[in-house]
């Protein structure tokens, strides 16, 4: 995933998994949800590499935070003349998807993230100054709406920002299928942090339950409470390069993708769905480096060791480690190699022209890298620059599973 910050804890949680109500559905669903644009996303490379810090709660370097600053700074004076079209949001997502929470419905749009298991959302119970422009979730104006006694959640990060509040279930549907007992984290504290992209409402949690931040008992994903119900216990993504994508639950569209798809095993001793590409390719070089990392569609960018990181910019025509920007610049006009990640066997190709993230600023000739280095976090990521290039299934049989497919188009 981004976008609205998103809930990660690195270690698992000491609780066991909290069980929910059953499904009335019966076993054979399968749907596709699609995504919708953010209209007021603007992509910004410092702040993209910001919120991976953040989000894996890591100290950002003394460059990157200067970098944000200055953005910052600069957002602040173009709002002050009244010369800006648009500004970055800290927080946003490029693409949301519709979700409905309640009866009767309540439409929020949130984001998928493979890399948190929370299913949070703004609320009627904060304070009015903090959800303006956003839709919110509003506990009693839904008749299935039950708090869940003495539940909590808190999210906190490194920079002392975070956001907290109380834990209902209610009925959430997403793609036609429904679970009628979802845990819903409604916000009643949030840091000024998450409010910056009033397009997005909060985020569906998809990574494994283990890591769901509700005290004093972790409760289940919208995944694993209907993953009973689906065709298969499955859900794949299909998200495109500068376009809306889809989630598929329950099964494998193969319209979307050619050849087959090649599976690897997942630990998912962190929370995570953690894989290991058995190589990586920079052209048509190709290493034989094992490189481990997260599927997170939650972080915008693929951030890898620093080895990587090197090994690809050197086949870049003017690339620099800038501090000044808080990571890998070059000119927009440069000639990007394509950056490959071996996965069963099958080598993933993602286009030179994905590689290339952003201009610093609106008609900037220098770009920002959509490959940083993954070092200050303790983690790698395979984000959003690497997953758009697949297809890619992650199976939640009792052995999990991802895997990754070319795309068809």
């Amino acid at each position: 995933m981004p976008t609205l910050s998103q809930t990660i804890l690195l270690a698992a949680a000491a609780f066991s998994v909290a069980s929910a109500a059953p499904l009335e559905e019966q076993k054979g669903h399968s749907f596709t949800v699609h995504q919708v644009r953010n209209p007021k996303h603007v992509k910004n490379g410092a702040l993209a590499l910001a919120r991976a810090y953040r989000k894996f709660g890591a100290a950002m370097p003394e460059s990157l935070t200067a970098a944000v600053n200055a953005t910052y700074a600069a957002k602040a004076k173009r709002a002050s003349t009244g010369s800006a079209k648009s500004t970055p949001e800290q927080y946003d997502s490029e693409y949301l998807t519709p979700v409905s929470v309640g009866t009767p419905a309540q439409t929020l749009n949130l984001d998928f993230d493979t890399g948190s298991a929370d299913l949070w959302v703004f609320s009627t119970e904060l304070s009015s100054r903090y959800t303006s422009g956003h839709g919110v979730y509003d506990a009693s104006g839904s008749s299935t709406s039950k708090r869940l006694s003495g539940a909590s959640w808190d999210i906190s990060y490194g920079d002392g920002s975070g956001a907290s509040g109380n834990v209902y279930t209610d009925v959430v549907s997403i793609g036609g299928v429904s679970y009628d007992a979802q845990a819903v984290e409604a916000a009643s504290q949030i840091s000024s942090e998450f409010t910056q992209d009033t397009n997005n409402d909060g985020l569906v949690g998809l990574a494994f339950s283990s890591i769901n931040t509700v005290s004093p008992r972790p409760q289940k994903t919208f995944f694993d409470n209907v993953k009973s119900s689906l065709s298969e216990p499955m859900f794949a993504a299909d998200l495109k390069h500068d376009g809306p994508g889809s989630y598929d639950f329950g099964f494998a569209d193969d319209s979307k993708y050619t050849g087959s798809i090649a599976y690897t095993s997942v630990s998912t001793s962190q929370g995570f769905w953690e894989f290991t590409a058995s190589g990586y390719k920079v052209g048509s070089q190709s290493y034989s480096t094992r490189v481990s990392g997260i599927a997170d569609t939650g972080t915008t960018l693929l951030m890898l060791p620093d080895a990587v990181v090197r090994n690809y910019y050197s086949k870049v025509s003017g690339a620099q480690n800038s501090n000044q920007e808080g990571g890998y610049v070059f000119p927009c006009s440069a000639d990007l190699p394509d950056f490959g990640y071996v996965v069963g066997g099958q080598t993933l190709t993602v286009p030179g022209s994905y590689m290339n993230y952003a201009p610093l600023t609106e008609g900037s000739s220098t770009c920002f890298g959509g490959l940083q280095s993954s070092d200050g976090i303790g983690i790698n990521i395979y984000g959003d620059i690497a997953l758009k290039a697949a297809y890619v299934v992650f199976s939640g049989a009792s052995e999990p599973q991802i895997g990754f497919a070319a795309k068809s188009t």
